[in-house]
């Protein structure tokens, strides 16, 4: 694939592996972004837009998309922290997913108990900006000064290993489940900072010709995000007792109310977020309300 075939294409940048390409395959899918991968081929055209997905390691996207010609991208919050990239790049909608936090990390068993403990101390992670960041933090609070000051070294992979292998007293690396963590002895003792997937553009577009495909693109995967964290909630409830219902269930923007034949009763129809979806359903019958009937959404635009 050559230059001249990706002209006048929108250039959207995905992880090409690791714990946010599945996510990123199933989102596009949700936003109707139809294409064909051949093997070992890290760019393709999108056969229903005027798309081309560039496939590219996590770390760089938001430097392809806040330095170069690359209009979208899906990568991780604390990248483009790590890469300092928020000046170039705006992080358009939170997706939801690869959710997980950079953690300081140091030995179960051991001295080093707090923050406090481990600075001065050497530390490793493949964050080496945010690591050195937050210990200069650390560092100024405690009045540690030259060769007294935390020492942070790059490693690429195996962060974890860098302790018992006798290359650090502690680390600082991404924690999702924490199994890994455990399964290495050690554990959290400060987080650096949150983080999940988002979806990213330049500062600066290069490009103006493809600004409305990146508002469509952008306006799907935010129904695809919503319909992953929404429910519709239906139920039944008279006129007397709605006004306390509608306070359970207010709805994105307001709940859509519809008379019974019935007299006095109402029907209300409001999207409520899906984790609190079982205690909302509780709420409700306290309320009064009957019928109470929750729909998975497929796709939305909201």
């Amino acid at each position: 694939m050559n230059a001249e075939s990706l002209e006048g294409r929108l250039l959207f940048a995905i992880p090409k592996k690791g714990r946010l390409y599945d996510k990123c395959i199933s989102l596009l899918a949700g936003a109707d972004i139809q294409f064909r991968r051949s093997n070992r081929l890290d760019v393709c055209v999108v056969l229903n837009h005027p798309i081309a997905l560039v496939f590219l390691p996590a770390a760089d996207i938001p430097s392809f998309v806040g330095k170069g010609d690359v209009d979208l991208g899906i990568t991780g919050h604390d990248v483009i922290l790590e890469a300092q990239m928020q000046g170039l790049v705006t992080q358009v909608l939170r997706l939801g997913f690869g959710k997980c936090s950079l953690q300081v990390q140091v030995p179960e068993v051991g001295s080093i108990k707090t923050v406090d403990d481990l600075a001065g101390k050497r530390v490793v992670s493949s964050f080496k900006n945010l690591s050195q960041g937050y210990f200069n933090q650390v560092d100024s609070r405690l009045q540690l000064t030259g060769a007294n000051r935390t020492t942070i070294e790059y490693v690429g992979g195996s962060v974890e290993a860098a302790c018992a292998l006798g290359l650090a007293d502690g680390i600082v690396d991404l924690v999702e489940s924490g199994d890994t963590m455990r399964a290495a002895g050690l554990h959290a003792i400060a987080t650096v900072l949150d983080t999940e997937a988002v979806l990213i553009k330049s500062n600066s577009p290069k490009r103006p010709d493809v600004a409305s495909i990146i508002d469509v693109i952008t306006t799907r995967i935010a129904g695809v995000v919503a319909a992953n964290k929404y429910v519709v909630c239906q139920y039944n409830i008279s006129r007397d007792k709605l006004a306390a219902a509608t306070l359970i269930t207010p709805g994105r923007k307001a709940p859509t109310i519809s008379p019974l034949e019935e007299d006095n009763w109402v029907g209300v129809s409001s999207m409520i977020e899906k984790s609190k979806s079982a205690s909302i359903m509780d709420d409700l019958m306290k309320a009064g309300a009957e019928d109470i009937l929750i729909f998975n959404l497929n796709n939305c635009r909201v």
